[in-house]
């Protein structure tokens, strides 16, 4: 028997009532950043009068952030537990919004924007691996996808409500606009950074201790990697672009009109919501890799619309209904991956690297999201709009053939296979697997 009636309950069920707060928390956080980030450019080019270099500098210094701090994020996480790393990353995160609020010059707005991005990003692996605990195997994609449809839904939130705060034309509608975003963090840190974490499950088999520590661990780990260049190659091709290099696109080449855009946009957003739950029943019983493949093919369908939109830009109705289409099915696509990359990592992980497993994953996502942007402005800034779409093809081809592939680094239980009737069920226990070094994965 393995703890009391409580803990078998959590152990089967999740904890429903710290996952119900975790999943506030990632709300709140989801607002915040939907609050400030659209109006962050606007903020140091328009208002502060600092010029658009400035402000680019700006996300460049956000962006690095990530690289300083998760590295030791994730450690933290896995020698001190999430909590602390999460209480930690909140109090950078209010800081740094209410600094930036404040700062008048570019000095003061990058160190203020460091401390900002820092705070986020520490965040960001905190709350997945929080979300792992609260979850057990059998909940986890739907946990994932929950999360992933208040973030959206959250950022969609802030972003209306920032807009009816800002105005340019009076730098105070900006500060305030800062300063709720640091009140939201101290929001996340009571509501979550309070919430009683389950420990791991206790499980039966023993972790070996001769097998690589750490970095090393993961490194070593095939699987794991095959996973960071497919996140990286997602990251890039979807998150990296959709609010970049597709919009670009849409705007200079196509034609569209800001407000359509954001008509767009919001159609992202609406997708997902509506989608997600619906994903999560049709993914429950199927392979995890089928998901990641099949959210590329439905890109690929996004991009076919996206060259559509290009050909017939002359034709504003026609134009405009393809980038809206456009939009929506890199959501119908974003809602395949919500229940998939998330548990993914988990089942990955070893017990005692949850943190550090959580951790790459997001540094390999804050690295694709901050070079993919870069890489589509300049190729459609370039005016080769078709060889900008070439490239996005071929990526997305890749999406779908690594997803595949990874198939075979897997086994049935991370991948969520399905075990037909008649075929003996795999060696791997039910709550847990090993690794090629013995060492037992995370488990609920």
């Amino acid at each position: 028997m393995t703890g009391t009636v409580k803990q078998q309950r959590q152990q089967r069920h999740g904890a429903g009532g710290p996952l119900r707060r975790v999943q506030i928390g990632n709300a709140l956080s989801a607002f915040g950043s939907g609050f400030t980030m659209p109006y962050m450019f606007v903020y140091v080019d328009q208002v502060r009068g600092l010029g658009s270099l400035a402000a680019g500098m700006v996300f460049t210094v956000f962006a690095l952030a990530a690289l300083a701090v998760l590295p030791f994020t994730g450690r933290g996480i896995d020698r001190y537990g999430p909590r602390p790393v999460l209480l930690a990353g909140t109090a950078l995160a209010a800081c740094g919004a209410f600094a930036f609020g404040h700062a008048t010059g570019t000095p003061g707005l990058l160190l203020s924007s460091f401390l900002f991005g820092a705070g986020v990003t520490t965040c960001q692996p905190a709350l997945a691996t929080m979300i792992v605990r609260c979850s057990t195997r059998a909940t986890r994609s739907r946990a994932f996808a929950l999360q992933f449809t208040l973030v959206n839904l959250g950022m969609g939130i802030g972003a209306l409500v920032g807009g009816q705060i800002v105005d340019v034309a009076d730098p105070a509608s900006l500060t305030r606009l800062f300063t709720i975003e640091a009140l939201t963090f101290l929001g996340l840190a009571v509501v979550t950074g309070t919430a009683r974490i389950p420990a791991p499950a206790p499980v039966a088999v023993e972790e070996t201790t001769g097998g690589p520590q750490g970095l090393r661990a993961l490194f070593a780990d095939k699987a794991m990697m095959r996973l960071c260049l497919l996140a990286g190659l997602i990251f890039f091709t979807c998150y990296g672009q959709f609010e970049s290099g597709v919009a670009a696109f849409a705007t200079d080449t196509v034609g569209t009109a800001p407000s359509t855009l954001g008509l767009a946009i919001g159609a992202n957003a609406l997708t997902i919501v509506v989608l997600q739950m619906f994903v999560v029943k049709l993914t429950e019983r199927r392979r995890r890799t089928t998901a990641m493949a099949a959210a590329g093919v439905v890109w690929l369908g996004a991009w076919a619309t996206a060259l559509t939109a290009g050909l017939v830009r002359s034709d504003e109705l026609a134009a405009t209904v393809a980038i809206v289409a456009v939009y929506a099915l890199f959501g119908a696509g974003e809602s395949l991956l919500a229940p998939t990359m998330g548990p993914i990592v988990a089942d990955l992980a070893p017990a005692r690297l949850l943190g550090t497993y959580n951790s790459a994953h997001a540094l390999v996502k804050q690295i694709a999201i901050a070079v993919g942007p870069a890489v589509g402005v300049l190729l459609v800034g370039s005016g080769t709009w078709p060889f900008y779409l070439a490239v996005m093809v071929l990526c997305t081809l890749l999406i779908v053939t690594l997803a595949v592939r990874l198939r075979a680094h897997l086994t049935p239980a991370q991948d969520n296979a399905v075990l037909q009737p008649g075929i003996p069920a795999t060696r791997v226990p039910a709550r847990a697997s090993v690794t090629s070094t013995g060492e037992l994965r995370a488990v609920a």
